[in-house]
């Protein structure tokens, strides 16, 4: 923690009027939601009630919101990763998409012991997640196209490609003996699902969490204390400077790019084997999207993605119960809309509030005399 917050007074000024103009646009973001709740004939206690209930009321529900929460987080962190090098990746719902069906494909297809089955999946998917990237790199570095395109058309690509692998047998759809097979693999061996590491009470405890945290100590540490992203940083603030001083932006920014999918892939190879248990068309819903919007969130600090991942993670385990209000879902879709704009609304008035204060100040140097321009007054003889 920095103690400097508390030591210095307009830093302390700062800090909270930060925290209330934080609790001032939640505060906003929920009225609004709960008067969109009234007009479309709900009651928005019943809706609040169903989203705590369904997400933080009972030690199932919590687990619920833990196992909501991880694949978005470590989507997240790859998202935060790119960014730090100044690349915007859209695309990681196709590179989970893509990373669950490749590890799907390793769990079903490859022959080895029981024991590597849960590693082979993962590596799996984190391959094919960057796989999927490289190729936005490869166009990004060689024929000049933008990241921002690629990785958005590639989400449609992914979903094709998804669609086509389960729905061919001589691919990934499942073996079965009816007349009409549907469009989904088999499921993946036991053997290859992550194992429960624990339940105390009612808690179900994941060994997803375990390689979330690890994922995020790994990230945090690497993009603040090592020269890799001290890398990272300088080509995200300035390209130019950085490939002045012989940083490579094919090589380091290309590198993040594909770290990114990787992540998002292995956050599929998570899902799969902590969840589903098998690919379909809707296999990632929108968990890529969900990470992109926490890193967003999070603004390129790893450690601030967790808290934003948890919020994600109750509306995600919540949103169930809101049916059964009989409210529509698409409404909990557009609160969670409304809290990640109240989340990003604080930080953008501060930075706008400082690039005023910036060019004021500048305009001020700029119209201040000096001593070469100062008028030089006339003595008369």
């Amino acid at each position: 923690m920095n103690l400097a917050v508390f030591s210095d007074p307009a830093r302390r000024v700062a800090a909270v009027r930060m925290f209330g103009m934080y609790l001032g646009a939640f505060a906003v973001a929920l009225g609004v939601s709960g008067t969109l709740v009234m007009v479309t004939g709900g009651s928005a206690f019943e809706v609040f009630q169903a989203l705590w209930d369904g997400s933080i009321s009972s030690w199932p529900s919590i687990s619920l919101t833990i196992d909501e929460s991880v694949p978005v987080l470590v989507v997240a962190l790859g998202i935060i990763v790119a960014t730090r090098a100044g690349i915007v990746n859209i695309g990681p719902e196709g590179q989970l998409l893509i990373g669950g069906l490749t590890g799907a494909a390793a769990a079903i297809k490859l022959p080895v012991p029981d024991w590597m089955l849960v590693p082979a999946t993962l590596i799996g998917a984190a391959l094919g997640g960057a796989v999927w990237a490289g190729i936005a790199a490869v166009l990004q570095y060689k024929s000049k196209v933008d990241v921002v395109i690629s990785t958005l058309l590639l989400n449609l690509v992914a979903i094709q490609v998804v669609s086509f692998a389960v729905g061919r047998s001589y691919l990934l759809q499942e073996n079965t003996d009816a007349s009409f097979a549907a469009p989904q693999s088999d499921q993946i061996p036991s053997a290859a699902r992550l194992p429960i590491l624990g339940t105390y009470g009612s808690l179900r405890v994941s060994s997803g969490v375990f390689i979330a945290i690890a994922l995020l100590v790994v990230v945090g540490v690497l993009v603040t204390r090592s020269r890799w992203g001290f890398r990272l940083r300088m080509l995200g603030l300035n390209a130019e400077a950085a490939h002045r001083v012989g940083i490579r932006a094919a090589i380091v920014g290309g590198g993040a790019l594909i770290v990114s999918g990787a992540t998002a892939g292995l956050a599929g190879g998570i899902v799969l084997s902590d969840r589903v248990f098998r690919i379909q068309s809707g296999f990632s819903n929108n968990l890529g999207y969900n990470g992109l919007l926490v890193a967003l969130i999070a603004r390129r600090n790893p450690w601030a993605a967790v808290p934003a991942a948890l919020l994600f993670g109750v509306l995600r385990a919540g949103g169930g119960f809101v049916s059964t209000t009989g409210v529509p879902r698409y409404v909990v879709d557009i609160m969670q809309a409304l809290i990640v704009l109240a989340a990003l609304f604080p930080p953008m008035l501060e930075e706008i509030r400082a690039r005023r204060a910036a060019r004021k100040l500048a305009l001020q140097r700029a119209n201040r005399p000096t001593r070469a321009t100062a008028p030089v007054l006339e003595v008369a003889s």
